[in-house]
């Protein structure tokens, strides 16, 4: 770029352009000319200099239509002006001069022309100036008006038949993706369909072009952003080097007087455990359930079975008053676990035999219909509906129900269909979901063997991108048919379509549009109150064709890349396999490739970009009844029902585990706060002393509603502590355990990617949480401020999440001094003390966990997740172990999992020895050195790499094709400035001793680079200059070859 300067200010620059129009009789002279100038465009200035003189014309005239001569020269030629184009204001002066349209009609011609593929460079350099155009808008209209899309994908075709031609197929298919017309997502409105009036807040949301906050779209709690691959300058400058607010604390959002409400989540330190000293068996409820007094504990089932609400039914509506607003009385109890409740009364199974395909939560089909859009019966009260299903109800669910349990009979661990159902009963949506999907009713379990990432098939996207240019091109085959509208029950396909289905708990897919026979369009709903965030998938898929592939095209995902690019697969699960033993999600699909694609919101900028996830799956079975989805689902009803069997199946007298209701939501969920520790040996003070002055554990986890990864991890925790197992009887008596296993219930349960009913990321309102939009948040961290306050800071913090774009799982923590080692800052930590035990579970971790990786674990501060749980817990708790805990949705890349795809037993797995690394925080305790439990925490004297890594970027290499555009042409190899100009020297020395004997014209021949010796006096256009327009050129020109060129148009 200097160069290009300083050729200016010596007035180099129109010396040179001077000397080319002097010249462009002799061609090797002509070409010394173009190198320079190209060398001088790498300045802005300079190449619009250049082209503000009528460069850009002097050059264009010097690229013909096909020859076999002088093609050293032509591709100067070529690359100069391509390098002049690299301003906006030469890529306007072309658009604006038809020179688009004479390059397409050029690259065609020489294309076609070219049987020895012996241009195969100049035919490349044409495209790069093609690339080069078309960064302008008017640049891309213009070569789209001129069939360049058509000229590209027919070119293309040629190019696959022969193996010289393959340099010319990556910038043609680039090409076509980047001048493909933007297509708005037919959609009515780019807002979710699911909207919640938020209190103090208008309930309107209009479609607005909303800027992209990659913050938040990239980020799975400590996820990358777009400007990810951005220079590690950028990296570093967002580390936090202020030591004031690294190691101060800053004051509590709070008074303290509010503090003393969360007393009541601390029951094993008010208990007085009575039932101890009696010899009679201990009521169930005593030690394992709630307390009656309190207010906000959950009554299980030693409550009569008909003291549910009736309002407890209710289903939450966009409109409806049980769900506008977050202080709805907590009162309201939660359903009994014997599932006999009319609550739990309310659901209906289908016969799966037929071809219906969904469980239903209501009565009968009007009923379902009236409960799904909101509405009463015209005749009764909800009190009369609530007294006619307590009297009539039970009889249908026996009859449906039980019958097709007794037929097949459930075989899933820790899982009770009549459970689950009484639980989704009581769940409120805001759509007001009267249907169970199945494989959460039904149950999952893990398929008996792993199951590999799935290889990439060479080019494979390229074959998808040629085959939706095909859609553009030929409209023959072209179906456009709605199948499926969430926001339109009257949508039907075709008999002989799939049937789409999402209207059910996480679920999420706003509508299907059949493209071909077997290929379909799926667009993703945005979280509710939202237009963002479109990510997550799961729905029910019928009326299939066995061994037919079925294309899917997601076509508005919005991160920029997935793991679906490196191995990653979605999961499917069968009604049909389930009914005959095989209750299992499995990972599918075949030609799975995840691109920027042509699509740009309904309402919106056209700026915005979306994503393609597409992949191609072949049932097995006719007629069947199939789901799939992003990854292993798991619901909040799934939760609650959980909890309840796990506090059926402990033992009261050793187990002390209480649930309670930490809030209710925005949409009247409660959040569950599950408590789990060793009950005392006796009631004496010494075995009391030792309970109530137990470390105290915290563990978080869902607050991104997409990332259900993290809810088996903590499935695995919970069913671990709750066990028999030495290690967790060890880890009880250790340890009090406060667990809140999903934070986000309402954005679980409306099936968000990432943001909870208010549309906010609840991931980043943990500095100052709002206690109406922001519940969970802020009596989380309202209860982390009491146990602080009482002197009894957790001694661990962890927030399960799962990953997006990486591979294993690996912690996140919190180090003043690696932060400060990582952005060179000039802060003199030698003499900063730090305790290194926050690097203790990671390293156990390590050795014990196959999944987990030490050497992505990252501890540095960054100013950009300030408002994070692992940060403010860290920072205003003083938790010197607050973690959060990724866990990838593919698979792993070490270790004895290494090239397979994570699956839920091992995410299980995950969950279970994240307790056992809890062990190394317990050596000291006298009780804990027994064999048996030593050789869980067996550390060896392996050397780790204990330096932070920038782990927020991707730890993959590039993906093989691009993802997005290609902001150029991809380079040629071997057809850099040096060898041109060295090619070119070592032709003129032939020229020169070819001179003496031979003055006449002489044939050239030769490929790109070299070109057999010719006069140097032999003209490169013949005619084409005459001695009285040396000076300037003219607007005319000659025929040279075949081809007139008049005012820069080509013409035959």
């Amino acid at each position: 770029r200097c160069i290009g300067v300083k050729a200016e200010e010596a007035e180099a620059v129109l010396l040179t352009l001077n000397l080319l129009k002097q010249n462009i009789n002799d061609a090797r002279r002509a070409a010394a000319c173009l190198w320079v100038i190209q060398v001088f465009s790498r300045s802005v200035s300079t190449a619009n200099l250049i082209g503000e003189n009528q460069g850009l014309d002097v050059i264009y005239r010097l690229i013909p239509r096909y020859t076999t001569k002088h093609l050293q020269t032509i591709k100067a030629a070529i690359n100069a002006f391509a390098a002049l184009l690299s301003t906006k204001a030469n890529v306007r002066l072309v658009v604006s001069k038809g020179y688009t349209s004479g390059l397409l009609r050029l690259y065609e011609d020489w294309h076609s022309k070219d049987a020895e593929h012996v241009a195969v460079s100049i035919c490349h350099a044409l495209l790069r100036c093609l690339h080069k155009v078309t960064y302008s808008t008017a640049g891309r209209h213009a070569l789209l008006s001129q069939g360049g899309i058509t000229v590209l994908h027919q070119t293309t075709q040629t190019c696959l038949l022969s193996k010289s031609l393959e340099p010319l197929l990556e910038p043609s298919v680039q090409l076509m993706r980047k001048c493909l017309p933007k297509i708005r997502l037919p959609l009515t409105s780019d807002q979710s369909a699911y909207s919640f009036p938020l209190p103090g807040r208008p309930h309107v949301f209009p479609d607005i072009d909303v800027p992209s906050d990659e913050s938040a779209d990239e980020s799975d709690d400590e996820e990358p952003e777009d400007n990810e691959e951005a220079d590690s300058k950028d990296y570093d400058d967002d580390l936090e080097t202020d030591l004031n607010k690294v190691r101060l604390r800053p004051d509590p959002d709070r008074p303290k007087e509010l503090l003393p409400q969360y007393s009541r989540f601390c029951p094993e330190l008010l208990h007085d455990f009575m039932e101890l000293d009696s010899s009679s068996e201990p009521e169930e409820g005593s030690t394992s359930s709630s307390s009656s007094s309190d207010e906000d504990t959950v009554v299980l089932s030693s409550l009569p079975p008909h003291s549910s609400e009736k309002g407890s039914r209710r289903r939450s509506t966009a409109g409806s008053e049980s769900s506008t607003s977050s202080s709805e009385s907590h009162s309201e109890t939660e359903t009994s676990t014997d599932g006999h409740t009319p609550a739990a009364a309310l659901l209906e199974a289908r016969d799966f035999h037929s071809r219906s395909s969904i469980l239903s939560t209501s009565p009968g089909f009007r009923g379902r219909v009236r409960e799904a859009r909101g509405e009463e019966s015209p005749s009764q009260t909800e009190d009369e509906q609530d007294d006619e299903e307590e009297e009539g109800v039970e009889e249908s669910h026996q009859t449906m129900i039980d019958r097709l349990l007794e037929r097949h009979g459930a075989c899933v661990p820790h899982h009770e269909p009549k459970m689950y159902r009484a639980a989704a009963a009581n769940t409120k949506s805001i759509p007001g979901f009267s249907i169970l999907a199945f494989p959460d009713f039904w149950g999952h379990l893990p398929p008996a063997g792993h199951e590999p990432m799935a290889p990439r098939r060479p080019n494979i996207q390229r074959k998808k991108v040629f085959e939706d240019v095909q859609r553009i091109l030929n409209t023959d085959d072209i179906i456009n048919k709605v199948v499926f509208d969430l926001e339109d029950n009257s949508v039907q396909g075709p008999s002989d379509s799939l049937r789409f289905f999402s209207k059910f708990e996480c679920g999420n897919l706003r509508k299907a549009i059949q493209v071909r026979r077997y290929e379909y369009d799926l667009i993703l709903n945005a979280d509710a109150n939202s237009s963002q965030h479109a990510q997550w998938f799961y729905f029910e898929v019928s009326n299939m064709v066995a061994d037919v592939p079925y294309r899917f095209n997601i076509i508005n995902c919005e991160k920029s890349n997935s793991q679906f690019n490196y191995g990653m697969q979605p999961v499917l699960y069968s009604v049909r396999e389930a009914l005959e033993g095989k209750p299992h999600w499995v990972r599918t699909g075949t030609e799975i490739c995840y691109f920027r694609n042509h699509f740009c919101p309904a309402r919106g900028s056209q700026r915005t970009t979306f994503y393609t996830l597409t992949f191609t799956t072949t049932f097995k079975h006719n007629e069947d009844v199939c789901y799939l989805a992003y990854h292993y689902p798991y619901t909040y009803s799934a939760l609650k029902a959980h909890l309840n069997l796990l506090q059926k199946s402990v033992d009261p007298t050793k187990v002390f585990f209480r649930q309670q209701i930490l809030c209710r939501t925005l949409a009247g969920n409660s959040c569950p706060v599950v408590t789990i520790t060793a009950c005392p040996a006796s009631r004496a003070w010494k075995d009391l002393h030792q309970l109530r002055n137990r470390a105290c554990i915290v563990l978080t986890g869902r607050v991104h509603p997409g990332e259900s990864n993290a809810s088996w991890v903590m499935k695995g925790t919970l069913e671990f502590l709750c066990s028999n197992d030495p290690v967790a009887q060890s880890l009880r008596e250790a340890f009090i355990f406060k667990i809140i296993p999903i934070l986000n219930p309402d954005g679980v349960i409306n099936g968000t990617n990432r943001c909870d009913i208010s549309s906010e990321d609840l991931n980043r309102q943990w500095f100052k949480p709002d206690p109406v939009l922001n519940p969970t948040i802020y009596h989380t961290k309202g209860f982390l401020y009491y146990l602080n306050s009482i002197g009894r800071t957790p001694l661990v913090f962890c927030d399960y999440h799962g990953h997006s774009r990486k591979k294993n799982v690996f912690l996140y923590g919190c180090s003043v001094k690696e932060t400060l080692w990582q952005s060179g800052s000039a802060v003199d930590t030698v003499g900063l003390k730090e305790d290194p035990g926050y690097r203790t579970i990671a390293k156990t971790l390590d050795r014990i966990a196959p999944a987990f990786s030490f050497n992505s674990c990252n501890y540095l501060v960054e100013k950009s997740r300030s408002a994070t749980a692992r940060v403010v817990v860290w920072r205003e708790m003083g938790v010197l172990r607050s973690y959060t805990m990724e866990s990838t949705y593919n698979g792993c890349n070490q270790g004895i999992y290494k090239g397979l795809q994570t699956g839920t037993r091992e995410l299980q797995e995950m969950g279970v020895k994240f307790c056992h690394s809890l062990l190394s925080l317990t050596k000291d305790v006298k009780a804990l050195y027994s064999r048996i439990l030593i050789n869980h925490i067996n550390l060896d004297h392996n050397n780790l790499d204990h330096k932070s890594h920038n782990c927020f970027e991707d730890d993959e290499p590039p993906c093989v094709e691009e993802i997005e555009y290609s902001v150029d042409c991809p380079s040629l190899k071997g057809t850099d400035l040096d060898s041109d100009v060295n090619s070119n020297m070592a032709s003129a020395d032939g020229e020169e001793e070819g001179d003496e004997g031979n003055k006449g014209e002489q044939q050239q021949r030769g490929s790109v680079g070299q070109s057999q010796q010719s006069s140097m006096k032999s003209r490169l256009f013949p005619h084409l200059i005459t001695e009285a327009s040396t000076e300037t050129l003219s607007e005319k020109r000659n025929t040279c070859n075949g081809v007139n060129i008049t005012d820069g148009q080509i013409l035959s």
